[in-house]
């Protein structure tokens, strides 16, 4: 069960690349990990960098998606931001969030600027 679910992240994963990708940002980076956490993609929204968080949540039991990220996972995501931002040029940054309750380009949501002012 567990390698289903790491495969159905990595699907969801491709599907969000690609989605956001149409939609004009260009793919720096996938799957970016450092010792303070990883970070699904990493693209270009014209001079904005973008760190997006990628959820597939298929049972909305357990609160969906959305749900799924906690503060927690939000403080490392922040945390390996930073991490690849040290020595690299000063540019504006967003935190985007897409999430999936299935596995197809009809079932994404995707929220910009997610985390706010953290």
């Amino acid at each position: 069960m567990k390698r289903d679910a790491k495969a159905g992240g990595k699907l969801a994963e491709a599907l969000a690349a690609d989605y956001l990708q149409q939609r004009g940002l260009r793919l720096i980076e996938r799957n970016y990990s450092c010792r303070l956490g990883e970070i699904d993609l990493i693209l270009a929204d014209g001079p904005v960098l973008v760190f997006v968080e990628v959820r597939l949540r298929r049972n909305p039991g357990f609160g969906g998606a959305a749900a799924s990220i906690t503060a927690a996972k939000r403080q490392r995501i922040l945390r390996a931001a930073r991490h690849y931002l040290s020595g690299k040029a000063e540019r504006a940054c967003r935190f985007d969030v897409v999430l999936l309750d299935a596995l197809g380009a009809d079932h994404i949501e995707w929220i910009k600027d997610a985390f706010g002012e953290e």
